[in-house]
């Protein structure tokens, strides 16, 4: 089992930034995948980022191309998204998820299939 735990987020105006971290209870170094999603009420659950191991991946949803950042730090065992012009329809609960360790896979998707979940943090975008 592999707990995550999200930090950051909050309220903040359109245009303004935000940082999320994840810390994973293991080592992220160990695990190929990991990524970002989110979920707003009456909307599906979409993939916002997710970065492949040692960071030499990476892919975006397309709402978010070049506005958001997803990086790892192997030293500081955390992942963190940095949000930058935020719109209010990136109001959501952002959920850090992770592979399981070990699982190898030629891509990263920006779909459901992974294996750990966090409980989620909510971001809240003003107009």
């Amino acid at each position: 089992q592999v707990q995550l735990v999200e930090s950051g987020g909050g309220s903040v105006q359109a245009g303004g930034s935000l940082r999320l971290s994840c810390s994973p209870s293991t080592y992220i170094g160990g695990i190929f995948c990991v990524g970002w999603f989110r979920q707003s009420p009456g909307k599906e659950r979409e993939g916002v980022a997710t970065i492949s191991h040692g960071g030499t991946g990476t892919r975006y949803a397309a709402d978010v191309k070049g506005r958001f950042t997803i990086t790892q730090d192997n030293d500081n065992n955390t992942l963190v998204l940095e949000m930058n012009n935020v719109k209010v329809d990136d109001t959501a609960m952002y959920y850090c998820v992770t592979d399981r360790p070990g699982r190898f896979r030629e891509t990263c998707p920006l779909d459901g299939h992974y294996d750990y979940w966090g409980q989620g943090i909510q971001v809240t975008v003003s107009s």
